[in-house]
């Protein structure tokens, strides 16, 4: 018997969308900064039936950075945060490779996103992906999810630089919650 895909799914990039962006990598749970507005956002997609998968890279376990076991820790941290405020990351998928390591899970590659509608039953097509950096945004264009640009993190500094890009966001909005505003809207409308 075929299992049913699972609808509602939203991707999020951690860094830029989730917590603050830093030039030398979060390494530690001290340097996780929230973006203001993000654990009630989470909360309000769970509230609304949505299941929360992160895909990130990570490629300062590559360069040796951190460890797989602290960025675990860093992650299991954020998921009790964000379940505290009624939300719920159903899965974190992160590529620990360098850019130049030619991997199939780093975005812009699909291969995280990929092992993640294996794994969960989850309908690519159905689903939003949620970014600040346009190699989000291919990468959810490559499997049919609709893509939502936030201007936080290096979103506003990627906005700035679209003349060079060779695809669009299906949207773009001020930040993770304005981004649930807008997928809880669109899918309220196709109802």
């Amino acid at each position: 018997m075929r299992q049913l895909l699972r609808r509602n799914a939203v991707f999020l990039d951690r860094d830029g969308v989730i917590c603050e962006n830093r030039d030398d990598y979060v390494k530690s749970w001290e340097e996780f900064v929230w973006i203001p507005g993000a654990k009630k956002a989470l909360s309000r997609l769970r509230s609304h039936g949505y299941i929360a998968i992160v895909i990130t890279n990570q490629s300062a376990i590559g360069r040796g950075i951190i460890s797989r076991r602290t960025l675990e820790e860093i992650h299991e941290r954020m998921g009790e945060e964000i379940a505290e405020t009624g939300g719920k990351i159903e899965k974190v998928y992160y590529c620990p490779h360098r850019p130049d390591d030619g991997c199939g899970c780093r975005k812009p590659g699909s291969g995280l996103l990929l092992q993640a509608a294996e794994d969960l039953k989850l309908d690519l097509r159905a689903s939003y992906l949620v970014g600040d950096a346009i190699t989000d945004i291919e990468m959810g264009h490559k499997v049919g999810s609709r893509t939502i640009m936030v201007k936080t993190g290096k979103g506003l500094s990627e906005l700035a630089d679209k003349n060079r890009w060779k695809i669009r966001p299906d949207y773009i909005a001020q930040g993770l919650s304005e981004a649930v505003d807008l997928i809880l809207e669109l899918d309220s409308a196709e109802k």
